[in-house]
């Protein structure tokens, strides 16, 4: 294969990676809890992906860099709190009653979520079209849990309904919020800190005592460990790569394909079961977010230029991707959120959170 067309396959290979590790990542938490309790497991599984990430990029980062502030620190605390604490450890405890790939399908309807959060912090009027998507996601989670035989458990629903919010708010909070440069560097802080906070909370709530190392199934084994490389180390590292050689609009296919790549691995592995309210839900949510993202990139940048490089979001560390995926990925900073209107009557209100 010649220079050329490895470099123009590379960039596609790369994305399709995105779209297999981050949708697969659901069914990773599945196995991973099995036997391990799932804030221990969450826990385990950001600090050793952070632990490793920092220690591959940290020294490459000082040798160029000021060290991370205090105040970088605390918004890195802040965020890996919101994002992978209150996202993905809700998550985590929500697949103890849920399918991975219904899991997936709510976790969709974060880009939603993001809008509404960034509408009331912003004071800026909210478009028909996102009135629509959130009209929209609320009836395809409907169809959903109401599906046939009434055994999806609301509670978990709820949970990582929850899940979502708080991913949201993390997103929005990282647009603004002082962070170091380097992306990765952003990522692997966010990771340690979340870890910490997830194992301590484990540990309150007893998780420790139900463990034993022996007892752990090879499937948990496998899927902690697909989590940690897979989900949170390759998938992000490639995932940075595709945000810097291909246009806005195909990056942002993983918000649709991801949940997809979930329902479907779920139903081949696990044996989930996907009835028709899986199908035209899924559908319903698909489409809400597609009228998010799509009106990103019909307000904000051409969607035939690349993606922002990894140095210039690096300021604004969360974006749309899900709780699962277990790493906050870059956004444009500062830039409008899809489907909000400037308010004409009265001036934005800057992010106090």
């Amino acid at each position: 294969m010649s220079p050329l067309k490895r470099d123009r396959l590379l960039p596609w290979a790369a994305l399709v990676t995105v779209w297999i590790l981050w949708g697969s990542t659901y069914l990773g938490i599945r196995y991973a809890i099995e036997t391990i309790p799932p804030l221990l497991s969450a826990g385990a599984r950001f600090l050793t992906a952070g632990l490793l990430m920092f220690a591959f990029v940290g020294p490459r980062h000082a040798r160029g860099a000021q060290r991370p502030t205090w105040r970088q620190l605390r918004s890195a605390t802040i965020i890996g709190g919101l994002l992978l604490v209150g996202g993905n450890g809700l998550v985590s405890l929500g697949e103890q009653h849920l399918d991975s790939g219904l899991a997936a399908l709510i976790v969709a309807t974060v880009p939603v979520w993001m809008v509404l959060i960034n509408a009331l912090v912003t004071r800026t009027r909210i478009s028909g079209s996102v009135l629509l998507a959130l009209v929209l996601g609320t009836v395809g989670i409907g169809v959903l849990v109401g599906g046939p035989g009434g055994d999806v458990h609301v509670g978990a629903v709820v949970m990582i309904l929850i899940a979502c919010v708080l991913w949201a708010a993390g997103s929005v909070y990282a647009r603004t919020a002082p962070l170091p440069r380097h992306p990765l560097v952003v990522a692997s802080l966010e990771m340690i800190t979340a870890g910490i906070v997830l194992i301590v909370v484990a540990g309150l709530r007893g998780e420790f005592g139900r463990v034993v190392v022996g007892d752990i199934s090879g499937a948990s084994w496998f899927g902690m460990a697909w989590l940690v490389f897979a989900g949170s180390i390759v998938a992000f590292s490639a995932y940075m790569y595709v945000n810097s050689a291909l246009p806005n609009d195909t990056v942002a296919t993983y918000a649709y394909v991801n949940p997809v790549i979930a329902v479907l691995l779920g139903a081949v592995i696990a044996r989930e079961s996907v009835g028709p309210n899986v199908y035209l839900g899924g559908a319903i949510i698909v489409v809400s977010v597609a009228i998010i993202v799509g009106g990103r990139f019909r307000k904000g940048r051409s969607p035939h230029t690349p993606s922002s490089t990894a140095s210039s979001t690096a300021s604004s560390t969360a974006s749309t991707t899900s709780p699962a995926a277990g790493s906050a990925t870059p956004a444009p900073a500062r830039e409008q959120v899809p489907g909000t209107e400037p308010a004409t009557q009265r001036p934005a209100r800057p992010a106090r959170y």
